[in-house]
């Protein structure tokens, strides 16, 4: 048989070299970067410079269409690519232009490429897979009462899209969403064009102008208002609400210029284009703080059971957060304590500002309860792994208040001026970027003038709380 096609010929040659290599190669298997607490995350050879996900909603009963284009660069030779993805099937896979087999090993799915990756080289990564937003307890995409949110928050991104799903490996993003003509589209990020009409479909598209954490990724869909203001230096507010709570929500919303110039005086400028609240109604049981538009439960604001003054310290959290944790990821996960440990320092420090709680009273009350906590869930920069099939177990009180508390024993050692100068040394020199313990401990060194790896290390990694510098009348742990 003569081959007169020059595409059919290719593409018969590609089919039959991925036959070759498949049978050469040892039998496909999930790896990860070796993170302490998800050993099967991330996965080695290459580094994610940016993510093109499309997505085609329906409704919440059907899984989405999507395309995902993954841009990288391999930092070795690769004979197989290995990407986090999960609760999806895939149609097709390519890499660098050519049809990639494709298999499903544990959460990780394999792609054999048609050529084994030069190092160094650009890799270019299509796949054609569905994502299903149905029957996930544990993150991922969120049903809400009139769409979805997403919420990714530690290890579920990949249960939406194939991706490198770890802090460590950020990356620029852009979505496109198709859904009904009667919602409405808000992704992180800013609108590239005005939403393309197509029939009874609008087609919305975004862009982010810094690298974002797959965790961070959020796609809201439902009828929804989007309410635009002014922060602080011209900076863009844009909140998302349901569209029938416009006006009731307008107060909260209001509060969020405040809330970042307050921010604005402690740390530095605002390190992202845009901010804004999502509120969901949906039963979450967290806030969110995915880049440059958190995710809130509508109950939050619904004026039963929550003071005002709570509600707007857990505004400041996720808002925190915005520098802490998603401007600068952390290295590892056993370094969440320096996202969660912040954003509660603040959040308290806003309370206490609002005469409501102190935040002495707050650490106060934190270290009576440190010691339970580090024995319950581990010391707060080496957190115990959460159980099987429960991975918010790992946001946990000792990442939160007892990380915080470790931040009042810093500021007790070193005094506020050099507090105060290190906050804003982290945040602007690690901006857009990832960083862990050992180099808070390093730059909290510098500011002090002094080594502070024998202060910080027992408070870090020690199973009992060290005794507090300046309160030695809180000797006394409740058990």
């Amino acid at each position: 048989m003569q081959l007169t096609s020059p595409r059919l010929r290719a593409a018969l040659l590609a089919a039959a070299s991925l036959t070759l290599v498949a049978a050469v190669l040892p039998p496909p298997k999930p790896l990860g970067i070796g993170d302490r607490l998800f050993p099967e995350l991330g996965n080695p050879g290459y580094d994610v410079l940016s993510y093109d996900l499309s997505f085609t909603y329906k409704d919440n009963r059907t899984p989405l269409d999507a395309v995902t284009v993954i841009d990288a660069r391999a930092l070795q030779p690769l004979e197989r690519i290995n990407l986090d993805f999960a609760h999806g099937r895939v149609a097709s896979a390519e890499v660098n232009g050519e049809p990639a087999r494709f298999e499903s090993v544990g959460e990780d799915l394999v792609l054999t490429p048609a050529r084994p990756v030069t190092a160094h080289l650009p890799l270019h990564i299509t796949v054609r897979h569905t994502s299903d937003p149905r029957g996930r307890a544990d993150g991922g995409w969120v049903p809400t009462q009139d769409g979805l949110a997403m919420a990714n928050q530690a290890d579920a991104a990949h249960r939406v899209f194939p991706c490198n799903d770890h802090p460590a490996d950020k990356a620029f993003f852009t979505f496109r969403v198709t859904a009904p003509e009667a919602l409405t589209v808000v992704t992180n990020g800013v609108p590239v064009a005005a939403a393309l009409q197509n029939g009874p479909v609008k087609t919305w598209t975004y862009r982010t102008r810094h690298p974002m954490a797959t965790e961070l990724a959020q796609v809201s869909v439902g009828r929804s208002a989007v309410v635009h203001g002014t922060g602080p230096h011209g900076l863009p507010l844009r909140d998302v609400v349901p569209a029938a709570d416009r006006d009731k929500l307008d107060p909260w919303l209001r509060k969020t210029a405040g809330h970042i110039a307050w921010m604005e005086e402690r740390v530095g400028r605002y390190p992202f284009e845009n901010y804004g609240v999502l509120i969901a109604r949906a039963t979450t049981g967290f806030e969110l703080e995915t880049q440059t538009l958190s995710l809130f439960e509508h109950g939050l604001f619904s004026g039963e059971g929550y003071p005002e003054w709570y509600v707007e310290s857990v505004m400041v959290h996720e808002l925190a957060h915005q520098w802490f944790g998603d401007s600068v990821a952390p290295r590892t996960w056993s370094d969440l304590w320096l996202n969660e440990g912040h954003a509660t320092w603040y959040e308290a420090l806003y309370a206490d500002g609002l005469g409501t709680y102190s935040l002495e009273r707050r650490m106060r009350e934190a270290y009576q309860r440190s010691d339970q906590w580090r024995a319950a869930g581990g010391p707060p920069a080496a957190p115990k792994a959460a159980a099987p099939g429960e991975k918010i177990g790992l946001f946990r009180p000792a990442v939160y208040d007892g990380a915080a508390l470790i931040l009042y024993a810093l500021r007790q050692e070193i005094g506020i001026r050099a507090f105060d100068r290190l906050e804003r040394r982290w945040v602007a020199e690690h901006r857009d970027g990832v960083a862990g313990t050992e180099d808070f401990v390093r730059l909290a060194s510098q500011e002090a003038g002094r080594d502070l790896t024998a202060f910080l290390e027992p408070w870090l990694y020690g199973k009992t709380t060290p005794a507090m510098p300046g309160h030695p009348e809180w000797s006394g742990k409740s058990v």
